[in-house]
């Protein structure tokens, strides 16, 4: 196997599988096999009787709940201040109260009838057996013999005998009836509160709710629990239809812009979206709000029930098998936006950030632009993926690079690859005008790995962290700051986002950044911005588990309405599968590609030797001289170099700048003792 001089060889491991042609019929007969009727309606089926048993069973612990507690009160009245009632607050506290002093009365008299119990089951016995006695002297008078005075009392032993022997000939198919028949009451309670989704139930029953209609979003707005908002409809002559927008269709759902009386924030509205949902007879999932270029106005989608939780259609890469990619000027196909309409990415010179909690499509997504992007035979690919279960498997022979497993040592491969697309980037800063290179593009999937890398290199610096010192924090800023301009870009795919595992400069330093569902909005802010959040990007808000594969993305490359910061994306899913016969086509349009799993690492950057060396013989010197020195002894290294850098570098070793007759300075001793205090370490 030959490579080129800078890219040393590790045989790559032989795969070994069914023909092409055989997976091909077996998938067709797979996609054959979902598209027949009869296994929908029957899914359906299933799904719908089992959400009637779930639904039924949350149900009746509700009911059970509030029977014994004084939930519903609570609720009743956060309600009733929610909407600022304060006299059915008063109302709702004082019924509140009844029903707990009347539920302490209640168990007070229970106790009591426990300890009255053995007198009261003693005094029953006697007057039962007096009664009886009674009644068998009055016989034996009456039929003048002696022996009738037990008869009664013979009779009622008969009866208990025949009771005992009933019940325990009826108990054991009780036993098997009484579950069953639970079941059954539990289904009919969940049928009879609708808990199937609506996509399951058969299209003559589903009920698509209510139409939204002018007078049904002013009443929502209405009854937010805004004081403001609700006077100024109030007063209003048109009962508020002047503060909407036209309601036009819009996908799977409609659209209409709410401009806002004085007094009232959109902040208000979006942090009221739960309520505003239920105004509208939505689920909170199903409404979602953003801020266009209007002053004082929020823009509302509003899903058909059940609408977001059908899935979508196939990919175009899957369906399609001539499409082509074009890096320059294409745009790879990735999903469809809220209104349906499919959504497509430039990722012409962008950066990517991809992220959200584990297991929500995170891979699948990232990996879905990287199929498209692999079929312009022009783009060179270097991977590493650190969570090692093949997921980008189907790019052995495709990437020039490929880099799988989730252990120290192959994240610390995965940082010498980054620092290897460094070095590929200066070389191609440093050529001369006008030349032309071919785009290369560096995945790191779970990229959190790499930054929570605990291991050092041979001159002492951690490969992970989120400092200065980082060999993986620096050259990931690196390529964000200059690879843009000779297209090496690079995608990071991260999870569960936190400052230690994705610092503040890299995520800002992504031109396209995505997010999936994350805990927290904090989460979503550093996944997303500021902007975007306060533009209404929810990602927080999608629902983990049934939001899979839905993405919010800001940043440039899809196409935005005018004055959108974010837009959703329900992404398009390519299985394993699919994957492979999509990198199989883009092996047919490229010469054979010899994929290594290692590169050479680069030279060993050691600054805190160069700083000592470019301090010389000065005993002190400026910030701002050292970086220029520094620049100078190494452009690729220290040129992105900035004062914050230079002492956040500096702190680590004790030795970091300080001022002198009214400058920062950087002092040799205490640079020559760190160092020293490092090597003797």
């Amino acid at each position: 196997m030959t490579t080129q001089p800078v890219r040393p060889v590790v045989v790559s491991i032989d795969k070994t599988g069914a023909p092409i042609e055989r997976r091909r019929l077996r998938l067709d007969g797979l996609r054959g096999v979902l598209a027949d009727e009869r296994i929908r309606t029957a899914g359906r089926l299933v799904v719908r009787h089992g959400a009637y048993v779930v639904g039924g069973t949350r149900v009746l612990a509700r009911r059970a709940w509030d029977g014994r507690t004084a939930a519903r009160y609570e609720r009743m009245i956060r309600a009733a201040e929610a909407a600022g009632l304060m006299d059915e607050v008063r109302e709702w506290e004082e019924r509140g109260r009844a029903f707990r002093e009347a539920r302490h009365r209640r168990r007070l008299e229970l106790l009591a009838a426990l300890i009255r119990a053995p007198k009261a089951v003693a005094s029953g016995a006697f007057t039962g057996a007096g009664l009886l006695l009674l009644l068998g002297l009055l016989l034996a008078w009456a039929n003048h013999d002696a022996s009738d005075v037990l008869t009664p009392m013979a009779t009622v032993v008969h009866l208990v005998r025949w009771v005992a022997l009933i019940a325990g000939v009826v108990w054991k198919p009780a036993l098997f009836v009484f579950p069953w028949a639970g079941l059954a009451a539990t289904w009919a309670v969940g049928r009879h509160a609708r808990t199937a989704p609506q996509w399951a139930l058969p299209a003559h029953r589903r009920d698509d709710g209510g139409p939204i209609t002018p007078s049904v979003v002013v009443v929502a707005f209405r009854d937010l629990g805004i004081a403001a908002l609700r006077r100024a409809v109030e007063d209003m002559g048109d009962a508020g239809a002047s503060l909407l927008s036209p309601i036009v269709m819009a996908g799977c759902g409609v659209e209409v812009d709410v401009t806002l009386p004085s007094g009232v924030s959109t902040d208000e509205i979006q942090k009221r979206r739960r309520k505003l949902a239920e105004n509208l007879g939505r689920h909170e999932h199903e409404v979602f709000i953003t801020i266009p270029e209007a002053a004082r106005t929020v823009r509302l989608w509003i899903a058909d029930p059940g609408a977001l939780d059908e899935p979508i259609g196939p990919s175009p890469l899957v369906t399609d098998p001539d499409i082509r990619a074009d890096y320059r000027a294409g745009r790879a196909p990735w999903g469809e936006n809220l209104r349906g309409d499919a959504v497509a990415m430039n990722l012409y010179q962008r950066h990517l950030l991809c992220t959200g909690l584990s297991n929500q499509g995170k891979t699948a997504a990232l990996r879905a632009l990287a199929l498209w992007l692999v079929l312009d035979p022009t783009v060179e690919f270097w991977i590493g993926d650190l969570k090692g279960v093949g997921d980008w498997g189907m790019f052995e022979g495709l990437a020039r690079v490929l880099i799988q497993g989730p252990t120290d040592d192959h994240a610390c491969a995965v940082t010498e690859m980054v620092e290897a697309g460094v070095q590929e980037m200066e070389r191609r800063l440093m050529a001369p005008p006008g030349t032309e290179f071919d785009p290369l593009v560096i995945v790191v999937d779970e990229a959190q790995v790499a930054f929570m890398n605990p291991l050092k290199g041979s001159d002492g610096r951690p490969y992970g962290g989120s400092k200065a010192t980082s060999r993986y924090f620096m050259a990931a800023r690196r390529i964000h700051n200059q690879g843009r301009a000779v297209s090496v870009t690079l995608w990071q795919g991260t999870q569960d986002p936190t400052d230690q595992n994705l610092p503040k400069l890299v995520r800002e330093g992504a031109h396209v950044r995505a997010s999936l569902v994350v805990g927290t909005e904090s989460q979503g802010r550093m996944a997303l911005g500021d902007k975007a959040i306060d533009g209404g990007a929810a990602p927080h808000l999608l629902r983990q588990g049934l939001d899979k594969g839905t993405l919010v993305v800001a940043g440039d490359g899809i196409q935005m309405e005018p004055g959108q910061s974010s837009i959703t994306v329900r992404t398009h899913f390519i299985d394993d599968d699919q994957a492979q016969e999509i990198a199989d086509r883009a092996k047919a349009v490229r010469s054979g590609v010899s994929t290594v799993h290692h590169l050479t690492p680069v030279r060993d950057v050691d600054p805190l030797a160069d700083i000592l060396a470019v301090l010389g013989t000065e005993p002190r010197m400026r910030t701002q001289e050292v970086l220029q020195r520094l620049a100078e002894r190494d452009p690729g290294t220290y040129r992105p170099w900035t004062n914050s850098d230079l002492r956040a570098f500096l702190d680590e070793y004790d030795a970091a700048p300080y001022k002198s007759e009214g400058v920062m300075v950087v002092n040799r001793d205490r640079v020559r003792d760190a160092l020293a205090k490092r090597d003797a370490a």
